[in-house]
């Protein structure tokens, strides 16, 4: 029966001392911070770039609202340019995506468009993601 104690006392030191490993390995991880939950902030016309690709001058107002939708800022006062304006905002690491790309009129026809897509690409999965050249 004596050995029987001794033994057990010698398994139950074993888990303790296995258990304060475990436990003190913690104490080992760096830079280890709680953040809180951020959400994404997603703002105005999410454009494809094949869509983008498909305005060329010449068309019309109406031709380009269907391609593209209604644009975010119609000027009151320069009611010949529309401006399609993307923003997102990446909730914990707050990187900030952006694409700008306007049209111009000239009475009912596009005479220019410009595009500046920013600092932001696709992947393959249809998520943004950064682009290098941006």
């Amino acid at each position: 029966m004596r050995s029987l104690t001794r033994a057990l006392v010698r398994a139950l030191g074993m888990v303790l001392l296995a258990a304060s490993l475990v436990a003190s390995s913690g104490c080992m991880v760096r830079n280890f911070t709680l953040k809180p939950y951020r959400i994404n902030i997603q703002q105005g016309n999410y454009l494809e770039e094949d869509d983008v690709d498909q305005v060329q001058t010449g068309m019309t107002r109406s031709q380009v609202r269907f391609l593209l939708g209604t644009p975010m800022v119609e000027d009151v006062f320069n009611s010949d340019r529309w401006d399609y304006i993307y923003y997102l905002k990446i909730g914990r690491s707050q990187q900030v995506y952006t694409r700008h790309f306007i049209v111009f009129f000239e009475g009912d026809q596009a005479v220019r468009v410009e595009k500046n897509l920013g600092n932001t690409k696709e992947n393959e999965e249809g998520e943004i993601i950064e682009s290098r050249d941006g």
